[in-house]
């Protein structure tokens, strides 16, 4: 957990790091123990204190933005993706996503989202750009 997160936040460009705030103890009742072993909490604390520690954001969206469930492109939400589905094409644009990817670019995007206004009314100045490549 120390090298992955300390991989992570130095090696990363940007400024700012953007993670899920995931339910375990709902992963549970359908992975068991498994989930457990992951040790979710305990990695998401270590990527927070060095991104303190190297000045960098963690930005954690919520737990029930439906990342997974809609398109990155158009922004069209697919209510028929069932957990088993692993990639799917949207019906708007015709776009195929594989389900962690498409995740990955939507929470991003949530995250900047998120940060943009956490500063609404602060000068332009206090607010490191920030810049993505995926």
């Amino acid at each position: 957990m120390h090298k992955l997160s300390h991989k992570l936040v130095c090696e990363n460009q940007a400024d700012t790091i953007c993670i899920e705030d995931l339910n375990i103890e709902a992963m549970k009742s359908r992975w068991g123990k498994k989930i457990s072993d992951l040790s979710w909490y305990e990695f998401t604390r270590h990527l927070q204190y060095k991104c303190d520690w190297y000045g960098k954001n963690l930005i954690k969206i919520g737990r029930f933005e439906p990342s997974s469930k809609i398109c990155h492109k158009c922004g069209t939400y697919n209510s028929n993706l069932t957990i088993n589905d692993r990639s799917w094409r949207c019906s708007k644009c015709n776009t195929e996503h594989d389900r962690d990817i498409n995740a990955a670019k939507n929470i991003l995007d949530f995250g900047i989202n998120k940060y943009q206004l956490k500063f609404v009314g602060q000068e332009l100045s206090d607010v490191k750009p920030v810049e993505i490549s995926c």
